[in-house]
């Protein structure tokens, strides 16, 4: 696997993925769409953590910073 996400990239994962955590587990947003947004922030937070989106693949983006 590639990396292809940047540090703001994964920056910005991770803060939704709290704010996706704490509206779920404070009751703000409850049921079906609880649970997608909590699915959501656990697929931000795994793919910040390896630095790889297979979605950017597919769609060929790479907010990685380039090497020169």
């Amino acid at each position: 696997m590639k990396k292809n996400m940047g540090t703001i990239d994964k920056a910005i994962r991770i803060v939704l993925a709290i704010v996706f955590g704490a509206l779920y587990f404070t009751g703000v947003v409850t049921g079906t769409p609880g649970i997608v947004l909590l699915i959501l922030g656990i697929v931000f937070l795994l793919t910040s953590t390896v630095s790889f989106c297979p979605l950017y693949t597919v769609v060929g983006i790479n907010t990685c910073a380039t090497k020169k």
